[in-house]
């Protein structure tokens, strides 16, 4: 179904405009004061919460089809497995001391398996996506708002907005708490996988660390030794393979470590990076640090929180439930929908 011809400008700006157009007939409002009691000021209108909306595909199989968010996820994917190859070949395999190998091997290839599933994880879970093309007046409708509620109509992808979502250009979608897209893990970093995300970039940093460790450990090994030695590869060979290595695990222990405490500072503060960066922090009741927490985590402290396997569940959906039907009904044409004060 095809939007209707209008001007496309952000729900944000939307929302100016509305305090702009509220300010400019407040005469004509108090004149009519007398005439219209029991009404709700223009101040209590307030947009509908995220939570009447919910995501059409969450049972779906989410996938974004964005060759350079491809691209980077297949290099995320690369290094990983360039890492294990020389930790394990290059370090470990040669190595005379057997408890060292098998104990630095483990965890290493422990933290690499959950980095990858953290990554799998934030790249195929829906990120909050809320349905496409539902700005109908049926719809609305259905919602059974309260007068003087206020809806926001994004005008890219003609879905009703929950307060706090924001548009994607790339997913072509609006995205509860939005917080970034993400190339590395091709896609959004929004209220569903914020936790998966989190998990990915502590892991990949804890990786970095341990095999930066063991570089200069190895090196330490090698030139008290003789390299013919001290690895399977030739001279050269090793010291490029593990020169790479250390500039690799160095870049992204920096990265992935600040991409962390990013992560962790929004959750525990209630304020998603796009969301400060436009300026739009205190608009909202906002949750205490813990709380907060606990709700992108999924519950109490527990080892389930380092789990990026935690509310996985095998059981089989009706076909109709992966894709439901879009709402039927004409797209309404303005991008602020006011219910009547009646």
């Amino acid at each position: 179904m095809k939007s209707p011809v209008h001007r496309c400008r952000d729900v944000e700006h939307a929302r100016g405009g509305e305090r702009s157009r509220a300010a400019a007939g407040g005469a004509r409002a108090e004149s009519r004061a007398e005439s219209r009691a029991g009404y709700m000021q223009a101040e209590q209108r307030i947009p509908i919460s995220k939570d009447i909306i919910t995501s059409s595909s969450a049972s779906a199989v989410w996938f974004i089809r964005d060759a350079c968010g491809i691209v980077c996820a297949v290099i995320t994917w690369m290094l990983v497995l360039y890492a294990e190859f020389v930790v394990v070949f290059v370090m470990l395999l040669p190595s005379k001391n057997l408890t060292y190998s098998v104990l630095n091997g483990a965890v290493f290839n422990g933290l690499a398996f959950f980095a990858l599933a953290s990554h799998f994880r934030a790249m195929c879970t829906d990120p909050g996506a809320v349905p496409k093309g539902n700005a109908t007046k049926e719809y609305i409708e259905s919602l059974q708002l309260k007068p003087g509620q206020v809806v926001y109509k994004c005008p890219k992808c003609c879905s009703i907005k929950p307060d706090r979502a924001h548009h994607c250009s790339v997913c072509k979608r609006c995205i509860r708490k939005m917080d970034h897209h993400c190339p590395w893990v091709n896609n959004c970093v929004g209220e569903n996988n914020q936790k998966y995300f989190v998990l990915f970039t502590m892991y990949i940093a804890l990786i970095s660390l341990h095999s930066l460790t063991m570089v200069v450990l190895h090196f330490l090994y090698c030139f008290e030794d003789d390299w013919t030695k001290c690895s399977s590869f030739s001279p050269p060979a090793t010291v490029i393979l593990l020169i790479l290595l250390c500039f690799e695990a160095l870049l992204f222990l920096i990265f992935t470590s600040v991409m962390f405490g990013t992560q962790v500072h929004s959750i525990c503060t209630d304020e998603t990076g796009i969301e400060r960066l436009k300026g739009e922090t205190g608009r909202w009741d906002k949750v205490p640090c813990w709380e907060a927490m606990q709700a992108a985590f999924g519950g109490p402290l527990s080892l389930s929180w380092c789990s990026p396997f935690s509310g996985l569940r095998c059981e089989r959906r009706p076909l109709q439930a992966l894709d439901p039907p879009p709402p039927q009904g004409d797209i309404v044409q303005e991008d602020v929908i006011e219910i009547p004060l009646q």
